[in-house]
């Protein structure tokens, strides 16, 4: 394609900026595609379902908006800053993750060590490339030292159930998180450490790709759910669709990462399917807290902030994407 082409003659600095060129325009020119409908749709009265897939296109958009304008500051920023950046990311869905998971007494030891502790850890060892410790941080010594700070404060009322919280909390909300700018340090051979921010790129852009085609698809065309005590829109022809708008974005968009065209839809496939899954298992952990969103809706009484629902999908794909990729390509 001329455009990789074009790209590949660009130095490294001037091929990340021509990037967000590019995705900022492409934002523009949806914005401005879905203002004028709105604009059209005042003339007629639309339906209940149109609302609807307008006002979650809507969001779907603004999400889109705000991650693309975190990773371009955490790219100009430099690694540092995007390491703390995506610190204070977890930081704050993890609170959310906690705020609305009721505790007891004798938990607050172990909340302070998650969130003053673990999460600096875990940060400082992306930032400190130490990846063989910082895979295996939060699932070995974490998941043994939180239940031990929990039994040694006496408390035994739904201790099992109390733990496994916990502990759940930390793997989405820490652990999937610090995934995404441990993606920027990886080393591979002849490749510039400048260009992996087009590994970021790429993973957050094929799963939101699929999601928003998976979105639209179940909203257009619905079908009955296939699990309807968890959602009231996954089917599996919607999530097809998704996975083949993923795949197809991996594959075109291969030539920007050390993938070739095959590995980059097999990899963009993966990420979608664990993004997509897990965003499935954060809606099954919303449906048994009994809310309807991780968002403002229930600030009032929670202090929750919508965080989570923007970001539980990278959370999933961003461990399996980050070892895939690390295993059969980086140095």
């Amino acid at each position: 394609m001329k455009f990789l082409q074009f790209m590949r003659n660009l130095d490294s600095s001037q091929q990340v900026a021509a990037l967000f060129v590019v995705v900022f325009g492409l934002l523009l020119l949806v914005s401005a595609t879905r203002f004028a409908l709105s604009v059209r749709e005042r003339r007629v009265e639309p339906s209940a379902a149109q609302l609807a897939f307008s006002a979650d296109f809507r969001a779907l958009l603004r999400v889109t908006w705000i991650m693309a304008g975190v990773f371009w500051l955490a790219w100009a920023a430099g690694p540092v800053v995007a390491t703390l950046l995506f610190a204070l990311v977890a930081f704050f869905s993890l609170r959310e993750f906690m705020t609305l998971s009721p505790t007891r007494r004798g938990d607050h030891r172990s909340l302070v060590l998650a969130f003053f502790v673990v999460l600096p850890v875990q940060f400082w060892l992306v930032d400190a490339r130490r990846f063989d410790l910082f895979t295996v941080f939060i699932p070995v010594y974490v998941f043994i030292a939180l239940p031990v700070v929990s039994a040694l404060s006496g408390d035994t009322l739904r201790f099992l159930e109390r733990s496994a919280k916990l502990q759940w909390g930390i793997m989405v909300c820490v652990y999937g998180v610090s995934h995404v700018p441990a993606l920027l340090l990886l080393h591979f051979k002849d490749r510039p450490a400048a260009l992996n921010v087009f590994l970021v790129f790429f993973l957050v852009s094929v799963v939101q790709v699929g999601m928003i085609v998976q979105h639209v698809v179940a909203m257009r065309w619905p079908r009955p759910p296939f699990v309807a005590e968890v959602s009231a829109s996954f089917e599996w022809r919607s999530w097809g669709a998704g996975m083949a708008a993923a795949a197809f974005w991996g594959l075109v968009f291969s030539g920007i990462t050390p993938f070739s065209p095959v590995q980059g839809l097999g990899l963009a496939a993966l990420a979608y399917a664990a993004g997509s899954m897990g965003h499935l298992v954060m809606k099954a952990l919303k449906r048994d807290r009994g809310i309807p969103a991780w968002n403002g809706r229930v600030r009032s009484v929670t202090g929750a902030t919508g965080l989570l629902d923007r970001v539980d999908a990278l959370c999933f794909a961003a461990p399996v994407f980050f070892h895939s990729v690390r295993w059969a390509f980086a140095a």
